[in-house]
């Protein structure tokens, strides 16, 4: 059986969308001359098109359209296929995921209520099926910008790990929480730039599933 989630708080009920439609509008505004600078360098250095779009699961598996800049190139072997993420991720890209500037557009996704500024990473959508009944509680919150596992690890986890601090975030949702989890975000995107690749991969392995409940 499932653990329900706990009873909505006031401010996880009300007040946290409040706060992240006005923090994303502002940086939308504050912000629009640096989406400039960057969709130009992208569409120079990395071409079209210059935001990246997939698909991806939010709150109670929810499908939305995930708004990034592109970071890699669409070089492709002589079949066809497309080069692995290593070759394909250009110094440039890679500076724009070291400083999560590459996410920006996701401002976008919290307007719109697709997401939240802190929450449980989105993910792929290949993965629903492979989460046990206890990592399927990460999406009873909507997805946010960063989260407790991106300011605890990030890439370096396992995902195993990293499921647990998305449940746990789940179940103890708060303001001065989410304020520490931002504040963390911005020191370790933008000073110490940890945590973005694992040890064996240019982003993070791909989820295989977990065979314990």
């Amino acid at each position: 059986m499932n653990n329900k989630h706990k009873p909505y708080g006031i401010y996880e009920k009300y007040i946290k969308r409040l706060l992240d439609i006005i923090f994303s509008f502002f940086a939308l505004v504050l912000l629009s001359w640096l989406y400039l600078i960057i969709a130009v360098l992208v569409r120079i250095k990395l071409g079209s098109p210059v935001i990246f779009t997939q698909k991806r699961p939010g709150k109670d598996e929810k499908i939305f359209k995930l708004y990034k800049f592109r970071t890699m190139t669409d070089e492709r072997d002589e079949d066809g296929k497309l080069l692995p993420d290593e070759v394909r991720l250009t110094k440039f890209g890679k500076i724009l995921r070291k400083t999560s500037l590459d996410e920006l557009p996701e401002l976008f996704n919290i307007l719109k209520g697709d997401m939240s500024i802190i929450g449980p990473r989105p993910l792929l959508i290949k993965y629903l099926p492979l989460y046990n009944d206890k990592q399927k509680r990460r999406h009873e919150v909507r997805p946010g910008l960063s989260g407790y596992a991106q300011v605890n690890g990030r890439n370096t986890i396992s995902w195993e790990h990293k499921f647990e601090m998305d449940v746990e975030y789940v179940d103890h949702i708060t303001f001065l929480g989410d304020v520490k989890i931002l504040f963390s975000t911005i020191i370790k995107a933008f000073v110490k730039q940890e945590g973005i690749s694992s040890s064996t991969s240019a982003t993070m392995e791909e989820f295989k599933g977990t065979s314990v409940n």
